[in-house]
């Protein structure tokens, strides 16, 4: 693969509607294509005597896939936004509390992990707890030709020889954290990240947008 080889460079059709929830301080369902997650946001709260922490918040995080009970991958996956976001949201500003962060998929078609951490990113936001920074996910694949695809549907992303996704703060654009899986050169992976990087933009100008929208609305 030449650098910059690519079947395609653009991001899926995002749709966001903020406050469905009534019994959370924050709710946002995303949808991504045809991938969809709803993420609400409680705290802070009273926490759990064994999870008080006297200089930080406690965060939990619950993921819920569509059907039956959570799996490894789901563990994981929870385990990947709690890093995440521990790094993001100002704890030290509630200590001795719990933030807990619901996550339900409603549907997966590809891009599921970076849906899943835009949309608590929304929440958090509409539920106006402190943030150092906004973060965005974008998610990308290679496959056994070695073309890359930004944000791939459930089809283009069926036998990936290696897919990421990347997790960005809206300052400088550097990354907050990292999800890979497969083979793939250094090469490769500069140019995907290159390609990510250009591609979040969009996805911190559509949180602008939602949240623009939303105070016309107040």
């Amino acid at each position: 693969m030449s650098p910059g080889e690519t079947t395609d460079n653009s991001l899926r059709p995002m749709l966001c509607e903020l406050n469905i929830l009534t019994r959370s301080d924050g709710s946002a369902m995303l949808t991504q294509g045809e991938t969809a997650v709803v993420a609400a946001v409680n705290g802070p709260m009273e926490v759990r005597m064994q999870h008080m922490n006297v200089e930080k918040a406690h965060i939990e995080i619950h993921f819920k896939p569509r059907f039956g009970l959570g799996g490894v991958n789901d563990r994981l996956l929870e385990d990947l936004i709690k890093r995440t976001y521990e790094s993001v949201i100002l704890t030290s500003l509630h200590p001795r509390t719990a933030i807990s962060i619901q996550i339900q998929e409603m549907q997966d078609r590809g891009g599921l992990v970076a849906c899943t951490i835009n949309a608590v990113c929304l929440a958090l936001m509409n539920s106006g707890i402190e943030m150092k920074h906004l973060v965005a996910a974008v998610h990308c694949v290679i496959d056994e030709k070695g073309h890359i695809t930004l944000d791939p549907d459930e089809l283009q992303s069926k036998h990936p020889r290696a897919k990421f996704t990347f997790v960005f703060e809206n300052v400088s654009k550097n990354t907050v954290s990292i999800y890979t899986h497969g083979k793939f050169t250094l090469a490769e992976y500069h140019e995907v990240l290159r390609m990510a990087t250009g591609a979040v933009e969009k996805v911190f100008n559509f949180y602008g947008e939602i949240i623009a929208k939303q105070s016309e609305g107040l």
